[in-house]
């Protein structure tokens, strides 16, 4: 069975694909270094949980520690690689821009040259829907153009696309890159929206809405999302002698085994409505704060899905209030309430 390093197990997308995996008995190492930019609490059980897994090791590290880092996978000896760790989130990218400079791109460049070294059979990226910025037509398909990112976090988003497509060309590194749309569901990030709503609304405080609830969104259950990574861990693009090969549905670059996938449920979600389908998940009524667009934000995100269903013949599908549902059960159950 293959052997997958994964960045960021300790994360919520990481701890998810890591545990999907290791039931399908892949061998697998975690790298993470427990950063204290959310509850480092919840991180350790993840890393807790993953570890009752014969199949599951893991590192503490940073991926900016480039020697360390290299040491890690030169004794794992990787087939595949997962890079998924990253300094999260829109909004903090306001605060601390230099934190994405320094996870996103020296630690991405680290992860490059890793794969590179090590001649790795397939390297998976994360990247976001935020890079499509400013674009308005949608749903959003994976060769839009997108030259108008909105933060610095989908600057280095974008920044390490083009990064990896470099590689990608120059050493024959075959490549995906995924683009994730609002990822939810049990074990969350207490940063994301719908564990700030839950948890404040079970203690009777009020939820900030911005731009008045007019927003949409195209939320994706978090275990619908790492069946696609999964899937595509054996969708390897290959180099092509010809451009003309290439489907006009694909995203396969023209000049290297390198391919950009949405990961979405293909379906956008008013904002209020997820309001109102948490409230009725919990009994309860939300103490709404209806606020200004914050600064960053934009009004809707929407993935055409249909290249990951070409790859894989998957597509996420799971109704946002189920998902809901499930994340309430797991909140209540993790924090006793």
């Amino acid at each position: 069975m293959k052997r997958v390093l994964i960045t960021g197990t300790a994360g919520f997308i990481g701890f998810h694909l890591a545990r999907l995996l290791l039931a399908e008995g892949f061998v697998v190492h975690g790298i993470d270094a427990m950063t204290d930019y959310y509850d480092v609490n919840l991180k350790r059980r993840r890393h807790q949980m993953l570890l009752q897994s014969q199949g599951f090791t893991a590192t503490e590290c940073w991926l900016e520690d480039a020697d360390r880092l290299a040491e890690v996978a030169r004794e794992f000896k990787p087939d595949v690689i997962v890079h998924l760790a990253a300094q999260a989130g829109v909004r903090y990218s306001l605060e601390n821009p230099r934190a994405y400079l320094e996870s996103n791109i020296v630690g991405t460049f680290n992860i490059l040259e890793i794969a590179r070294e090590l001649d790795v059979e397939h390297l998976l990226m994360a990247s976001t829907s935020s890079v499509y910025g400013a674009n308005e037509h949608m749903p959003f398909r994976e060769t839009d153009k997108c030259d108008t990112p909105l933060t610095f976090y989908a600057a280095t988003k974008k920044a390490n696309e083009s990064m990896a497509h470099s590689y990608s060309h120059l050493w024959g590194l075959p490549t995906t890159m995924f683009r994730f749309f609002t990822v939810y569901g049990p074990w969350g990030r207490p940063d994301l929206a719908l564990f700030k709503f839950v948890d404040a609304m079970l203690e009777s405080r009020p939820i900030d809405i911005y731009n008045h609830g007019d927003m949409y969104r195209d939320f994706t259950y978090v275990e619908d999302l790492v069946r696609g990574i999964r899937l595509l861990i054996d969708a390897v693009p290959a180099r092509v002698k010809s451009p003309d090969e290439i489907e006009e549905w694909d995203s396969l670059s023209p000049v290297a085994p390198y391919r950009i996938v949405n990961i979405g449920n293909s379906e956008k979600v008013r904002l209020l409505d997820f309001v109102d389908a948490i409230e009725g998940e919990l009994g309860l009524k939300a103490k709404r704060n209806y606020m200004e667009m914050q600064k960053g934000d934009v009004p809707a995100t929407w993935a055409d899905a249909t290249l990951l269903k070409k790859l894989t013949g998957y597509q996420p599908q799971t109704d946002v209030r189920d998902g809901i549902a499930k994340f309430v059960a797991w909140f209540r159950d993790y924090h006793a309430k």
